[in-house]
């Protein structure tokens, strides 16, 4: 049977925080819609987004980027999400400040380790059981040690801040590979995706 994905990339809408940190999960959705060629984003003043909708493989997808801030990204899904199962095929794409840039990770059922955007949803949908694409924002050591901003005013400043000119190159590999990783939870499921995740190039 085929499975219908409601696929969420967390952000800020307008264009001052276009290219920060905090907004990578959109930027994600805007290069998979690229890649793939699909219709132009229309505004759904119900769902409070931008959508759009694809196949992959057997299964559909409706993207949504959600027009109000982050904090209120629950209130993009409240209408579709509607039970425990439909859950079970959203996917949110967001920025995670426990991996480093250029690392990502699939998961499912998991806290919201403080990312508000997250809290939203699991607030909203009354579970953590719904699929996540998380993207690491956060520098490294010479050692490889992350060098997560500690406060909440460093924070604040390190995920509305964008990112350093030598950053721009792994940046645009991690996108990539993170509308590859997409595409394969959508038409093979998130276990699988993870699977493959090591493999991608």
């Amino acid at each position: 049977m085929a499975n219908i994905y409601t696929v969420v990339g967390l952000g800020n809408p307008g264009e001052e925080y276009l290219e920060t940190r905090h907004n990578v999960g959109r930027m994600v959705l805007d290069a998979y819609v690229k890649t793939n060629k699909l219709k132009d984003w229309q505004e759904d003043k119900k769902l409070k987004s931008l959508k759009t909708e694809a196949k992959a493989g057997k299964n559909k997808a409706l993207f949504l980027k959600p027009e109000t801030f982050m904090n209120k990204s629950g209130e993009a899904i409240k209408s579709i999400i509607t039970s425990k199962k439909k859950a079970e095929t959203l996917i949110v794409i967001h920025d995670d400040l426990d991996l480093p840039l250029g690392k990502i990770k699939i998961s499912f059922n998991k806290s919201s380790g403080g990312h508000k955007g997250v809290e939203s949803i699991i607030k909203t949908v009354k579970t953590e059981g719904f699929i996540r694409l998380r993207l690491g924002i956060s520098g490294e050591t010479a050692s490889g040690k992350i060098k997560k901003p500690q406060g909440e005013e460093k924070v604040i400043d390190a995920i509305l801040g964008e990112f350093k000119k030598g950053e721009s190159d792994e940046l645009k590999k991690v996108i990539k590979k993170s509308v590859i990783a997409l595409e394969l939870i959508i038409s093979e499921g998130w276990d699988k995706a993870a699977s493959l995740l090591g493999t991608l190039k």
